[in-house]
């Protein structure tokens, strides 16, 4: 047996979780209190800090998943740098494309994205369908990088294209409890092994 073979994927396998996992444990009040001292007044939307400043308060240092129900502009929008008319869905493929890029430069990525094909056939207790066009499952690694994420400067610039491409939105974070679906942990790991047990095949 190639002993340098197993040890070249394990070690690959090493490097993959140390990217993937959160090794840094939950969020510090001092890292919460910098955040929305750095971001306070940056964003539009309506949404209440105080609901977020409690999501990162009870970080357990665990990854999470946020499920996104979006609702695309449909129409045409005059785009906030040009001052020219643009398709709704390219607005908002002008903050999500760079907005995934870096998610999945600090380990995040889309657990799954869909479209919507029909309306509410099961609902009590909530508005009327606002006419959701996507959803999305963004994984996180952390609560960490929720906040540096937002955070980014980058993101502050290209923020009036997600409001004007993206009208009605709904969000909230969630974790798994179940799932039939192998995560990158696992069928990382097995692409590695079926690779390594090629190699020692074709070395043999």
């Amino acid at each position: 047996m190639n002993w340098w073979i197993w040890g070249g994927a394990l070690a690959l396998y090493g490097l993959f979780r140390l990217w993937y996992d959160n090794w840094h444990g939950p969020l510090t009040a001092a890292e919460i209190d910098a955040f929305f001292a750095e971001v306070h007044g940056k964003y539009g939307g309506g949404n209440d800090p105080a609901v977020l400043r409690a999501f990162l308060e009870a970080d357990d240092g665990k990854e999470f998943v946020m499920l996104n129900l979006v609702k695309i502009e449909q129409g045409m929008v005059v785009d906030p740098q040009s001052g020219k008319e643009l398709a709704g869905r390219e607005a908002m493929r002008r903050y999500s494309d760079p907005f995934v890029r870096a998610l999945m430069a600090r380990g995040g990525h889309p657990g799954m994205v869909g479209r919507k094909v029909g309306p509410y056939v099961d609902a009590w207790g909530v508005d009327g369908d606002p006419g959701w066009s996507i959803f999305g499952l963004m994984r996180y690694r952390s609560r960490r990088d929720l906040i540096r994420l937002a955070g980014d400067p980058r993101f502050a610039e290209i923020h009036p294209y997600k409001l004007l491409g993206i009208p009605v939105t709904f969000s909230f974070p969630t974790q798994r409890e179940l799932s039939v679906y192998l995560g990158p942990r696992a069928w990382v790991g097995l692409v590695l092994a079926l690779a390594a047990a090629l190699l020692q095949l074709a070395s043999g």
